[in-house]
């Protein structure tokens, strides 16, 4: 699925998106069904997604920018919608 932009007129899909998303904290809810090795404790002992050293999720895949879990991913990375006024901004401060 393709999203044209109001401001730009962009498309934004997932074989165009730069995964901006993907340097957010992805909080972790009951029914998550996350491998346990791609997550963490946050300092308040929530779970959280695991997170690289240079801000990146764990379960991006570096080489083609897609989530090696997306059919198990989060449900706030389900609900977290391309081309909506948090991924824009997100795009505005890593590009």
């Amino acid at each position: 699925m393709n999203i044209k932009t109001a401001d730009t007129g962009n498309d934004i899909s997932c074989s165009t998106c730069k995964a901006c998303c993907c340097r957010l904290e992805v909080m972790l809810m009951g029914d998550d069904d996350i491998p346990v090795e791609l997550t963490e404790q946050d300092l308040w002992h929530g779970w959280v997604m695991a997170r690289l050293d240079d801000g990146w999720c764990k379960a991006l895949d570096r080489k083609t920018m897609k989530c090696t879990i997306y059919k198990r991913r989060p449900m706030i990375c389900h609900d977290y919608q391309a081309g909506d006024i948090d991924c824009m901004q997100e795009r505005l401060l890593h590009n």
